[in-house]
């Protein structure tokens, strides 16, 4: 039986140093899905890589296998061994509530933010992309973005400072007090950089963009009522700055000594305050040592992140009540999922012996024609219908109950289904085994997935 497993660190486990050498772009992820796909390590597999986490969700027969394996692939990736104090492991249902709970939010180092739901469908999306996503990860994702949108419709989650790009405003403006008649440049005009400045339109600051496309750069300084700067002024605009915001998560340092030393001394000593919420980071860590130069990154983010959980922990409550309830309601589809190869080895048994019986009884019958033969045949199939209906009825009924694998294995014992007859038969269906099991088990997630990113 296949079963679920993930391997990964987050923000909790990893800072951000040692996440930013796992991380992923998204142009990549398909790629790396496609390698590990070579490898034949996991029926099934899906990576997540933000600016908080990198995280491999698989399916195998052989979970703690698979887990072995993927955390050997992150190892090689980082060079080194890697505890389990930094890369954390899960199976089973606790691999259904974890994603579950990313999904929703509540695992980010900003519990309510919008963004992982997008980010989590990109990568869901580049795991259909990769061929790598099959029965078991596609219903779970799926109803993982049912569960997030219960968690933002049916809490209040979402009210308040709910970004990695807000809380680094927040910051900022604890660094100030006022942001008002304070330069602030933004560097990267991606996703992050927008969310950036949207929040910091309304500080009252001197907004400055710079990125490597003057397009981008003008589009998201007209968005803001900011000014695009070209990125061949970068150190001149990094010389005026008060605030920088760096977001472009470059594979290589951005803010480097070498470029900060000749704008440390044109500033003559005034403070230069530079939070990157990039991964991998934009600033080279040494920056931080220079005189005058304070550099934030997006661990330095959680305590401000913290204040602002106590005012929405008791929403989060409610929001791991919904989360639980998804869960159960996944595992009652599982069961059934579970159900569909003793249905098919049953009636296959039913059916063979009707057949058997009929092929006994009919030298018996002289001179039966081949419309005699139908009839019994007919007969037979109804016979067979009629005696597994009300069985079948409760069966079905009863698998999606917490005991439901007490009650399959029973029906396995009572009619001697083996257990290599009925993976047999769930390995020869698979690919209609979503059909099948919406036929039998009419457990669909709650919800709907038609959020917009």
């Amino acid at each position: 039986m296949r079963d679920f497993v993930v391997v990964g660190l987050s923000h909790r486990t990893a800072p951000v140093e040692v996440r930013e050498r796992l991380a992923v772009a998204p142009d990549r992820l398909e790629q790396e899905l496609r390698e590990f796909a070579k490898s034949g390590r996991f029926d099934e597999a899906l990576l997540i890589s933000t600016c908080n986490r990198v995280e491999l969700y698989a399916t195998s027969v052989d979970p703690i296998t698979a887990g072995h394996n993927a955390r050997e692939a992150f190892a090689g990736r980082l060079s080194q061994p890697v505890g389990d104090q930094v890369l954390y492991q899960e199976r089973g249902v606790d691999v259904i509530r974890h994603v579950f709970r990313v999904a929703s939010s509540l695992d980010s180092l900003v519990v309510g933010e919008p963004q992982i739901l997008g980010q989590v469908k990109e990568a869901f999306d580049a795991a259909k992309g990769a061929g790598t996503v099959g029965t078991l990860l596609g219903r779970c994702f799926t109803q993982a973005f049912a569960t997030a949108k219960r968690v933002r419709h049916e809490t209040g989650i979402a009210e308040g400072t709910v970004s990695v790009s807000s809380i680094a405003c927040e910051l900022a403006k604890k660094i100030f007090g006022n942001l008002e008649g304070r330069q602030t440049l933004l560097l990267g005009a991606g996703e992050m950089g927008e969310s950036a400045a949207r929040s910091l339109r309304q500080t009252g600051t001197q907004l400055h963009v710079v990125n490597r496309s003057d397009e981008r750069a003008q589009r998201l300084a007209e968005l803001c009522g900011g000014r695009a700067v070209p990125y061949e002024r970068l150190s001149v605009e990094l010389a005026d700055a008060d605030v920088v915001v760096a977001s472009t998560a470059s594979e290589k340092f951005i803010l480097t000594p070498e470029l900060m030393k000749a704008v440390v001394r044109t500033r003559r000593h005034r403070p230069l305050f530079i939070i990157d919420i990039a991964v991998p980071r934009d600033v080279d860590p040494r920056v931080g040592n220079m005189d005058n130069v304070f550099v934030y990154d997006v661990d330095d983010l959680q305590q401000v992140a913290e204040e602002n959980l106590s005012v929405r922990a008791k929403e989060a409550a409610r929001a791991e009540q919904i989360v639980e309830e998804e869960v159960e309601s996944f595992l009652s589809w599982r069961r059934a999922l579970e159900l569909a190869p003793t249905i098919v080895a049953l009636r296959q048994q039913f059916g063979q012996i009707a057949a058997e019986e009929l092929e006994r009884t009919l030298p018996r019958l002289e001179g039966a024609s081949s419309s005699d033969r139908a009839v019994l045949e007919a007969m037979g199939r109804s016979l067979v219908n009629k005696l597994l209906h009300q069985p079948m009825t409760e069966l079905k009924a009863g698998a999606g109950e917490p005991d439901g694998a007490l009650l399959i294995d029973a029906v396995r014992r009572l009619f001697a289904l083996s257990e290599e007859e009925t993976a047999a038969e769930a390995a020869s269906s698979e690919g209609s085994q979503d059909a099948r099991v919406g036929q039998l088990a009419a457990a669909p997630a709650t919800g709907s997935t038609g959020e917009t990113k």
